[in-house]
């Protein structure tokens, strides 16, 4: 989790992760492999994982776990997908830490949530990788509307999620 002035970027917790490797949000049980080539992103501690990492390909339902920790009802916006974690516990993002340059990719979707876990709306971003440090500034405006309780980063080539936003306490 970080905080900067008015955003919190939070990487899947710790207590999350331990179901999501014993049972993912699919109700499987994945298998750890060796990365042997490193790249991957880690959705557990927001940096890409380095050759010889043991590595996980869990699906994760965001707002579910959101939705179960808030009391809300994600109805049809409940959707599992693909997320890198460590194979073993991680200590997550170092404290403090601010938007993960290291997962930036050139085009990213901000997807809005009011706090009943219906949709808001969803907002293109196209920073360049040497400016990932704009996307707190994006951040930031999304988090403006008083509606919105949550905030996903997305990727938009294949929609996965990145890490959850939200206004800091």
């Amino acid at each position: 989790m970080t905080t900067t002035q008015t955003v919190e970027i939070r990487a899947i917790d710790a207590t999350v992760l331990k179901e999501l490797r014993t049972r993912d949000d699919a109700g499987q049980l994945r298998e750890p492999v060796t990365d042997t080539e490193g790249g991957a992103p880690l959705r557990c501690c927001l940096r890409r994982s380095t050759p010889g990492e043991r590595i996980t390909l869990v699906s994760y339902a965001p707002l579910r776990r959101w939705a179960r920790e808030t009391g809300a009802e994600p109805g049809p916006y409940d959707e599992c997908g693909p997320v890198f974690i460590h194979a073993d516990d991680c200590p997550g993002p170092p404290p403090g830490h601010s938007y993960p340059a290291a997962l930036h990719g050139p085009r990213r979707v901000l997807r809005s949530y009011d706090a009943d876990g219906r949709i808001l709306g969803g907002r293109l971003i196209e920073i360049p990788r040497e400016q990932a440090t704009d996307m707190e500034q994006a951040l930031t405006e999304a988090l403006t509307d008083p509606a919105v309780a949550v905030v996903h980063v997305r990727a938009v080539e294949f929609g996965c999620f990145f890490m959850e936003v939200r206004r800091r306490a």
